[in-house]
């Protein structure tokens, strides 16, 4: 049975109460204080005092503290009286105090409850307008960047159309040079006038080229005569003062040729086609969004491509935390993207989550089956992430299991081998 404490002292005004409760010499680390608007208690076994108030009080104001070897309670009346009495009248009655203790402890639960939820919603609130403005201040350096860039276009294409104008007035220079010795060899005895004039050039040019075609026209008649006639008949030289000129040089051709798309960077094998055919398929369908309703997002950031980015941005300045939430919306979105495991696989790392490093890294090589040349890269950076987290929990075999495993994928790699052998090293050394 406890020692109920009855040497307490108390004393009101019309605004408050003060109650001093004795403390017997118990260290303040052994005290237990409970306090609600109508009940108080004061326990440090095996001494007790509870008392059920006369009239309500602020709970929200109401101070306790640990002073001189006494708890002193300073307890703001909700209505400004003069109680004369401290307990309640029917503090007397054990099953009025049992009744009065049990709703201040619900009360006090239920109250405890709700400031939860509020510091939660606050937090959820606070972490919501972080993302907000990083997003923005990310998408204003965007926004910045690209009009650098189309800037820049413009200038390139606007120097690459001078360049273009300069060549063609040079390519226009040459063309009327050629087209003037022609006319000069034709019209030996004429005088040559300068052809200042574009038009004038252009009817210069078409008279020419015309006059090719008809000679090249009349050479193949000729040639198909000679042909079908049975006799042979000596090739006749072309008389000096003959004005027909053999045409000009062959014209230049393309020959396309098509090849057959392929994804992967290696030739196609049969023996591997059944394996590639089914890491296309799970890519596929990795790239099926999930329909996210959260009115608090705007639409680029329901994008995993985006979010992906955003994290990589965060990771490298050095805001591990951001990105982890990046990857956990993005994931959300897409949840069968291996490179999204992968990659907060490394943030975990950095944060020191070893075995959320483990699970990540994990997930992300059963994404990635079967093993095809387009997964390689994915594959090494996951059981290389993996032999990290091993290692620092020293789980030794399990991290040489993963670096034998990334030799295989990277059998050129020296520092994979030297690492590995490290690894052996500390495992030989612990086993002796």
């Amino acid at each position: 049975m406890p020692i109920v404490i009855k040497d307490f002292r108390w004393h009101e005004t019309k605004d408050k109460v003060t109650i001093v409760v004795p403390l017997k010499g118990v260290k303040s680390s052994k005290v237990d204080i409970f306090a609600t608007e109508e009940y108080i208690k004061v326990s440090y076994p095996p001494f007790l005092f509870e008392c059920v108030l006369y009239a309500g009080v602020d709970d929200d104001k109401s101070v306790a503290t640990i002073r001189d070897g006494c708890v002193t309670f300073s307890l703001p009346k909700q209505e400004p009286e003069i109680w004369t009495q401290l307990q309640s009248s029917q503090a007397g009655d054990k099953a009025f105090v049992l009744k009065k203790k049990q709703e201040a402890i619900e009360n006090a639960q239920k109250k405890n409850e709700k400031a939860q939820k509020e510091r939660a919603s606050i937090k959820d609130e606070n972490k919501k307008f972080s993302m907000r403005e990083m997003m923005k201040v990310e998408e204003e350096d965007k926004s910045r960047i690209e009009q650098t860039k189309e800037s820049e276009r413009l200038r390139t294409v606007e120097e690459l159309n001078k360049w273009k104008d300069v060549k063609r007035m040079e390519a226009e220079q040459e063309k009327l040079q050629i087209i003037q010795e022609r006319w000069r060899t034709e019209n030996s005895g004429c005088t040559i006038t300068e052809l200042d004039d574009e038009e004038e050039i252009k009817t210069v040019s078409n008279k020419i080229e015309l006059q090719n075609k008809e000679i090249f026209k009349e050479n193949t008649m000729k040639q198909i005569q000679v042909e079908s006639t049975p006799t042979v008949t000596k090739p006749q030289k072309p008389k000096e003062d003959d004005p027909r000129k053999p045409s000009g040089p062959r014209q230049t051709g393309k020959i396309a040729i098509n090849f057959t798309p392929r994804v992967f960077p290696t030739p196609q094998r049969e023996s591997k086609k059944a394996e590639e055919d089914e890491w296309l398929q799970k890519q596929a369908a990795a790239r099926k969004r999930a329909d996210i309703d959260d009115p608090d997002l705007a639409e680029h950031e329901k994008d995993p491509v985006w979010l992906k980015d955003k994290a990589g941005s965060l990771f490298a300045a050095g805001n591990y935390a951001a990105a982890v939430n990046a990857y956990n919306l993005a994931i959300r979105i897409q949840p069968k993207m291996p490179i999204l495991y992968v990659n907060r696989a490394a943030c975990q790392l950095k944060l020191r989550n070893l075995y959320k490093c483990v699970e990540d890294s994990s997930t992300a090589l059963d994404l990635m089956t079967p093993a095809v040349d387009g997964n390689a890269k994915g594959r090494l950076k996951a059981h290389l992430r993996r032999a990290a987290a091993f290692s620092e929990l020293e789980l030794y075999v399990e991290a040489l299991q993963d670096y034998e495993a990334a030799i295989k994928i990277d059998p050129k790699n020296e520092n994979l081998r030297l690492d590995a052998d490290k690894l052996r090293q500390v495992i030989q050394s612990s086993d002796g």
